[in-house]
């Protein structure tokens, strides 16, 4: 599952795993929009609709009419090429961890030779500048609410380098599905420029609306083409700052970049917790003031 890390290591929490399979099993897409109804029916009664995090713009109905229909819609650059710098130059010395195997914490320019795919820590995600405001500025809450139909709630908050590599690649880096929870979209944003050859996200039209099997897996590209032809593809390309929501319940990937390193943000937002993850907020001190409720397994707020 892409970006599955809240804190260093992925972590699956045992007594949560009864109600993370109960919504694998569940595989029947009509099926599924009825419990998704009932789920957001509840969260409606308890947290309120959400309706004050709408946008009600043409942008947004663009957005909700893309992600519906296709699992994929272009938000546009939400960051300007400033705070892209900025956000670089806080991430500068920070400690990277290797999505793929156990070594010791590195700094961007202490990458060791051979590193894919390399994640840093939750505290830092959230002390970064413009990282919160962004993941709970209306454009995006506001999608995610609708698509919810309730207030939604940021299940991962991640920032994550991926490396050019030769040889195979990063098991994220193969076309697959994610299992997060029942309802859920992750807006993606570049943070470096992403073209062909710098690691673009490529994602299957439609195919969030198919049935997925219970026992996840991964696909060649071979078995995507020939399945369902290339012209089904849809390839995020863009400048530093630009954002995209996808319904990753839909098969995609992240390419494995060939000539440059790519950096990209990653916000979830989901019905529910992802029960597959074991939550441990961080504290947060900073001057924004932040929904408790969106943004409660991410950061704890001086009370």
């Amino acid at each position: 599952m892409e970006y599955a890390q809240l804190t260093p290591g992925r972590r699956f929490a045992p007594l949560h795993s009864l109600l993370y399979y109960s919504q694998r099993v569940v595989t029947r897409p009509a099926l599924r929009r009825m419990v998704v109804r009932a789920l957001s029916g509840a969260l409606r009664l308890r947290q309120g609709s959400g309706k004050e995090l709408y946008g009600n713009t043409a942008q947004e109905e663009a957005a909700l009419a893309d992600l519906s229909d296709s699992g994929y819609a272009p938000l546009g650059n939400l960051l300007d090429n400033a705070q892209c710098d900025e956000i670089k130059e806080y991430l500068k010395n920070k400690f990277l961890f290797d999505r793929d195997r156990n070594r010791e914490a590195f700094t961007l320019m202490q990458a060791p030779i051979g590193v894919r795919v390399a994640d840093y820590h939750l505290r830092d995600v959230i002390t970064c500048p413009h990282i919160l405001a962004l993941a709970n500025s209306p454009p995006l809450l506001g999608l995610a609410a609708r698509y919810m139909d309730c207030k939604p709630t940021i299940s991962a908050l991640g920032l994550r380098w991926s490396f050019p590599v030769e040889g195979d690649c990063s098991a994220l880096q193969a076309f697959h599905r994610d299992s997060e929870d029942w309802r859920y979209l992750k807006v993606l944003v570049y943070l470096t420029d992403v073209d062909l050859d710098a690691g673009p996200h490529v994602y299957l039209h439609g195919s969030h609306l198919t049935q997925a099997p219970m026992r996840l897996r991964f696909y060649t590209d071979t078995e995507i083409s020939s399945a369902y032809g290339a012209d089904m593809l849809l390839t995020a390309v863009g400048s530093r700052g630009f954002c995209f929501a996808v319904d990753t319940a839909g098969i995609h990937k992240g390419t494995a970049p060939a000539r440059q390193p790519r950096l990209m943000l990653q916000i979830q937002y989901s019905l529910l917790p992802s029960y597959a993850y074991k939550y441990s907020p961080e504290s947060y001190q900073g001057p924004l003031v932040l929904d408790p409720y969106v943004n409660r397994l991410i950061v704890k707020q001086r009370g």
